[in-house]
């Protein structure tokens, strides 16, 4: 019997986004699922700056095309013999794992202790602008930088602490932004340019937002404060180095997530600084025993959402489940052009 066959988008070369053969639309047999996975029908996609870092560096094993894209959400329609957090039919939101194929195909396995139940307020393309950035953030905040949380249930707050976020109108600064306005008490200064960013930060729950095309130092002591405890850089680190280390308070901590090229960890001694790196694909590269917590705080956050405490951060619908529409949303993010996040719904019949 021919095996079925699924659409999906994929590459072969590493090529700039503008041409055509970049990402292409393209057929391939449908997965089975066994051991802890589970097969997805995915229903929608978003797009995040990993996607076109990978795109342009890594190689399409040979002969073959290589599928990217790290957010979904969809249903679940077959289980491995050792799933037991999900069945058939259940709606599910996942970032995926990075050394595996992608979430741009029509179906998709993933490992079940990286996914979470779908809020069920929201929409296929809602859900999945949230998984990738969600961890992110959540990882950065509670698990790197440890930043205290509130206990509301007792009416009591955590001594208050002050927050500088480094691109926060991005994907992960918006949900970043939420979770620290809702699970602490800190002061939020985010920061952005446009006049758009400026206003969708506000609405998100910024206290403060600055402009990062001045020196951030001088920025910060515009809104009153002088030196913040925690600083979380979320692109562009190694333009604001040394600015970053003047707004920290002695025995502050910075979390980064992009790539520089060199950071001098020289200069994080006087003031007894640490370092902090998050990368969400640790625990599902290296299946390290916590592997499940990505699961549990996607429940987590699936709540919260439902709750109405947080909310999703799309920004952009591009539409169908295309090559052409990827590459529009590739290039957009390549660009800094967008806010939020992008998603993408639906395959073309």
């Amino acid at each position: 019997m021919q095996p079925q066959t699924i659409k999906a988008i994929g590459y072969k070369d590493n090529l700039a986004i503008d041409n055509e053969h970049a990402l292409q639309d393209i057929t391939l047999d449908k997965p089975t699922a066994s051991g802890h996975d589970i097969l997805v029908e995915v229903k929608a996609i978003s797009v995040n700056p990993v996607d076109y870092k990978i795109r342009q560096s890594r190689p399409a094993p040979e002969g073959e095309y290589a599928v990217i894209g790290w957010d979904a959400a969809g249903i679940v329609t077959e289980v491995g013999e050792e799933v037991s957090l999900f069945s058939v039919g259940d709606k599910v939101y996942y970032a995926g794992d990075l050394t595996r194929s992608g979430s741009n195909a029509e179906y998709q396995l993933v490992d079940e202790r990286i996914v979470g139940r779908m809020p069920a307020s929201l929409s296929f393309a809602e859900a999945a602008a949230l998984p990738l950035t969600t961890i992110t953030a959540w990882e950065m905040l509670f698990d790197r930088l440890q930043v205290p949380v509130s206990d509301s249930s007792l009416g009591e707050s955590a001594n208050d602490v002050s927050v500088l976020v480094i691109g926060a109108a991005g994907g992960v600064g918006s949900i970043l932004t939420q979770l620290l306005k809702k699970r602490t008490s800190a002061t939020i200064i985010g920061t952005a340019s446009r006049e758009e960013s400026v206003q969708w930060l506000k609405d998100l729950g910024a206290d403060h937002v600055i402009n990062h095309h001045n020196p951030l130092h001088g920025e910060l002591q515009k809104t009153g404060i002088t030196e913040v405890d925690y600083v979380i850089s979320l692109n562009n680190t190694e333009d604001h180095y040394e600015e970053i280390i003047k707004c920290l308070k002695p025995q502050g901590k910075l979390g980064l997530i992009d790539d520089p090229k060199s950071l001098d960890a020289n200069l994080l001694k006087t003031k007894c600084l640490s370092l902090h790196w998050e990368f969400m694909f640790t625990r599902s590269m290296f299946h390290t025993p916590d592997m499940i917590e990505q699961h549990r705080l996607l429940t987590d956050v699936a709540k919260m959402i439902d709750a109405g405490v947080i909310k999703t951060t799309v920004a952009y619908h591009l539409g169908t489940i295309t090559a052409e529409h990827v590459r529009i949303a590739h290039h957009m993010l390549e660009n800094q052009q967008a806010h939020g996040k992008i998603v993408l719904e639906g395959w073309p019949t």
